[in-house]
């Protein structure tokens, strides 16, 4: 690929892709198409009206929004183009995290997705003294929206965009993209075109997307994997379609991608969709799905004996091709990133061919490690995947524990933490490897399976260190656990937090006669209990005897990153759990008995 700064993308997919389609949006009226031409006229044209506004090389400019959409890459390549720092931004931060990265990186300009965006920021001003100026990418009274600052280029313009682009190395700082902080004040990750563009080109050796093909973006744009990803489907030449807010099942039906990337929630929640749908149907429907689900839970791609074929013929038959027609009818595969997805849920959607791939990375490595490819072979369940073209994977062994961390090494490692040289040398050592903090090990030489973090290790008053990640991966492989959390560290033994799928939990009683009332109640139901405490017996089976959980509290409130459990990049927030939940965990270590005897191997 010929090009080496981001805003030179659109460019070069004008010179080997000329799209018609390039990007999409929807509006009251229906689907509108930008074509690459389109696409450059208006970045140019908005590159002159920052310019007017006095933006320079090197200033910091936020973009904050809450969705995708086309004006956000515009904005985003014409800030590049004359060499402004992207700082993208979240309203789903708190205000004391907005607060902070605004004023840690400087910006004096920031662009605002609509009205409800900047009625957030407006709050907000009085802390952020070195604000000077808000625009908006849609109509917002009092403020210049995204075609309010369209100004044709004049020959001056045109001479200071060739100055900018002789002037901007591919090692010039890009964007400072802010880490979710879950353990404190977020980092400014600082990323240069060079770290970017090599993932960008890395990656498009691993996925068979062509030009020409329909890609559907919902994530949001502030996190680096969504953004990346969009870069990689322009640079290919395929067509971009943003998803509406609050549409997304029709914008399946409607644009029937051939791709998109998604978190492992999305697909919790598809697999939970399908269960609320069974059960407005027949017992007999519900026992096919049941059985499609176990059979497609085995599959584990490659070669399948007859017997399977056969079966999962069957299964697509009565069940699976309903699930891609909701999706379109023609997804040919799906990357998974930001958090964990379990092994079940990655074979399951695969045997009902819609190909699930996870991978792995993390916003300092611009974002890509790993990748699960989708050729025969080159792809294991469980994992994610092997190291991408260009990058270097070592496990390193942490203190006296028999656990490895992943370090990596490669041009896509970041420039460092922005105004935090110690804690960038902290994880970047001078020979260019990156500490990345993540638990690992390799499976078959080649792939990496992820079993926590380095700062959740924790150690039980007998000593023996526990993986946090280990524990709550065992328990939800239960299709009655939809999120949990173990908990022990300094502590005899390992307790959890569990929130039942209540959509299965449903389904159980119906089929059991139990009463289904309200969740809060459903935690205190003995039966309910008792059904829970097998499952956790299933999975202490598969853990060894310092990791398995001894006691667990049932709780009735999902876990999400409005309330602050869940990070905005889909991570547990352990400190604000424990929190929440210090009284139950509490109760856990003062009762006597147990629930659980260990069970026998």
């Amino acid at each position: 690929m010929e090009f080496n700064r981001l805003f030179e993308i659109l460019p070069f997919q004008l010179g080997r892709y000329s799209n018609k389609r390039a990007l999409n949006y929807r509006d009251h009226l229906g689907w509108h198409a930008l074509s690459t031409q389109e696409c450059i006229r208006l970045m140019e044209h908005y590159a002159a009206g920052l310019l007017e506004r006095g933006i320079r090389k090197g200033q910091r400019v936020a973009i904050m929004a809450r969705r995708s959409s086309p004006w956000w890459h515009l904005a985003d390549f014409a800030l590049q183009k004359i060499g402004a720092v992207v700082v993208p931004l979240h309203t789903d931060l708190s205000s004391e995290h907005i607060i902070h990265i605004l004023n840690d990186a400087g910006v004096r300009h920031c662009i605002v997705a609509d009205a409800y965006t900047y009625s957030c920021l407006e709050t907000l001003r009085e802390s952020v003294p070195h604000l000077v100026e808000v625009y908006s990418l849609e109509q917002v009274e009092g403020l210049r929206s995204f075609h309010d600052m369209l100004t044709l280029p004049t020959e001056t313009h045109q001479a200071i965009f060739e100055t900018y682009k002789a002037a901007i190395h591919e090692d010039d700082l890009a964007t400072i993209v802010y880490t979710s902080g879950a353990t404190g004040m977020p980092k400014g990750v600082m990323l240069s075109h060079r770290n970017i563009v090599s993932n960008i080109k890395s990656v498009s050796e691993l996925i068979p997307i062509r030009r020409g093909k329909r890609v559907l973006t919902f994530l949001p744009l502030n996190h680096l994997f969504e953004r990346m990803v969009c870069y990689l489907y322009m640079a290919l030449g395929a067509s971009v379609y943003y998803a509406s807010d609050r549409m997304l099942l029709e914008d399946f039906k409607e644009v029937r991608p051939h791709w998109f990337t998604t978190v492992p929630r999305l697909l919790e929640k598809a697999y939970d969709y399908i269960w609320e749908q069974a059960l407005q149907r027949s017992v007999l429907h519900r026992q096919m799905l049941a059985w499609a689900v176990r059979v497609g839970m085995k599959y584990a791609g490659g070669h399948m004996p007859l017997g399977y074929w056969w079966k999962r013929s069957i299964a697509d038959l009565l069940i699976y091709r309903h699930w891609r027609r909701l999706l379109g009818g023609r997804v040919e595969g799906v990357v998974v990133g930001a958090a964990t997805l379990q092994a079940s849920l990655s074979s399951l959607f695969s045997a009902a061919r819609i190909e699930v791939r996870e991978g792995y990375g993390m916003t300092e490595t611009a974002p890509v490690i790993t990748l699960n490819c989708f050729e025969s072979g080159k792809y294991r369940f469980g994992t994610v995947g092997i190291p991408i073209p260009g990058i270097e994977v070592r496990l390193e062994q942490v203190d006296e524990s028999d656990t490895f961390e992943v370090w990596v090494r490669g041009p896509n490692v970041m420039v460092g933490y922005h105004g935090m040289p110690q804690e960038t040398r902290q994880v970047l050592d001078a020979r260019g490897w990156l500490r990345t903090g993540d638990l690992g090990r390799w499976v078959d030489g080649k792939f990496l399976q992820l079993i926590g973090r380095k700062s959740e290790l924790f150690k039980t008053s007998s000593g023996k260190f526990v993986v946090p990640e280990v524990v709550e991966n065992a328990l939800l492989r239960s299709p009655y656990i939809a999120q949990c959390m173990a908990f022990g560290s300094g502590k005899p033994w390992v307790s959890a937090l569990i929130v039942p799928n209540f959509t299965l939990l449903h389904r159980w009683c119906m089929e059991h006669q139990v009463h289904w009332t309200a969740p809060t109640f459903m935690v205190l139901n003995p039966r309910v209990e008792k059904l829970l405490e097998g499952e956790v017996d299933k999975a202490n089976a598969l853990l060894a005897p310092h990791e398995r959980v001894r006691k667990f509290q049932l709780l009735a409130d999902e876990w999400g990153v409005e309330t602050g459990e869940i990070t905005v990049s889909m991570k547990l927030n352990r400190a604000r759990i424990a929190q929440r939940y210090r009284r139950q965990l509490d109760r856990l270590y003062k009762k006597k008995s147990t629930y659980l005897p260990a069970p026998k191997r």
